[in-house]
């Protein structure tokens, strides 16, 4: 009796620190980074243009302990974004900046164009070693497989206070829209062997980062708008997050949070604090948004002129 020879087939090559090497920075780079940043800056004033007084007071009236809870609810997403693409195309730490860029482009621009900027830069300053679309593919399919399943159940949960609120009536056209995206979620998860393109393995890394995420930004949500209005009941900021991401999964919706904020105005009153509080927190983000952008800048001006005076050092020196 013969054994029977086994094939071994090799393992996929792991990705290694090397596969990253960075270029200097083109014409059209230095010019595309400019209008990135210049874009965002005028997308994000036009919209604070709108700012209520009342939310502008109640963003000076907001506690202490509700700025480092939405300083740590602005970092999950990129620092879950950081944990998957470290692990799956090994993203260095010079990484991180693109990945809160990529957060403020999808945020204020429409979503999914952060991931478009993105494989942009990830193809520029990688090697052949690295293959950053499908790591993008399969995370924001991942991401948006449970913020779907989360809307689903928080709908469910809260589907009695939502008729109530005259949600449905006044804007079904709109949300049965948001229904697309979750049908589209149920053909993914059937055909997933032909969508998905990272190991099993990997796959069940990026769900789990992205379950924590979501957990761990809901949790901080509702954490703020309780520190924020602690006379609130419970229920109502349970419905209200049920109307928050129902709000999220409308496609082509840019600064879903603002549009959160006033859509909550415009059905409470502008005299309901409720409303007001959620606008404030939108404009807060916007904010941040702005922050991010400019400590960006800052950074990469400061990392230029380093460059240009160390270049510059070799002919200055004295003979």
């Amino acid at each position: 009796m013969t054994a029977t020879p086994t094939i071994e087939t090799p393992a996929p090559p792991s990705p290694n620190q090397e596969a990253w090497s960075p270029k200097a920075p083109s014409l059209w780079w230095n010019v595309l980074g400019v209008a990135v940043s210049v874009g965002l800056v005028a997308a994000i004033l036009l919209q604070l243009d709108g700012a209520t007084a009342d939310a502008l007071k109640m963003i000076a009236q907001l506690p202490l302990a509700v700025w480092p809870a939405m300083v740590l609810l602005y970092l999950t997403q990129p620092i879950c974004d950081f944990a998957v693409y470290r692990r799956t195309w090994n993203l260095p730490w010079s990484g991180f900046g693109v990945l809160l860029l990529k957060n403020v482009i999808n945020e204020i621009v429409l979503g999914y164009s952060g991931q478009a900027y993105l494989y942009v830069w990830a193809r520029r300053m990688s090697g052949t070693g690295v293959a950053p679309f499908a790591a993008i593919k399969d995370a924001s399919i991942i991401s948006a497989l449970l913020g779907n399943l989360l809307t689903l159940v928080l709908t469910a949960i809260s589907v009695t206070q939502l008729t109530e609120l005259g949600l449905v009536k006044q804007l079904g056209p709109a949300l049965w829209s948001g229904l697309i995206p979750i049908a589209i979620s149920i053909g993914l998860v059937a055909f997933g062997r032909w969508v998905f393109s990272l190991s099993p393995r990997l796959l069940l890394f990026v769900t789990s980062a992205h379950t924590l995420r979501i957990i761990v930004s809901t949790a901080l949500t509702v954490m703020i708008w309780r520190m924020a209005l602690p006379e609130v009941e419970a229920g109502v900021w349970l419905v209200l997050m049920a109307v928050r991401y129902l709000v999220s999964r409308i496609p082509l919706l840019a600064n879903k949070d603002l549009v959160f904020g006033n859509l909550m105005v415009f059905l409470l009153g502008p005299q309901a604090v409720v409303a007001v509080l959620l606008a404030a927190l939108a404009l807060a983000t916007l904010l941040m948004h702005l922050g991010v952008i400019v400590i960006l800048g800052a950074i990469t001006l400061a990392r230029h002129l380093v460059k240009r005076i160390a270049r510059a050092a070799p002919f200055a020196a004295p003979p």
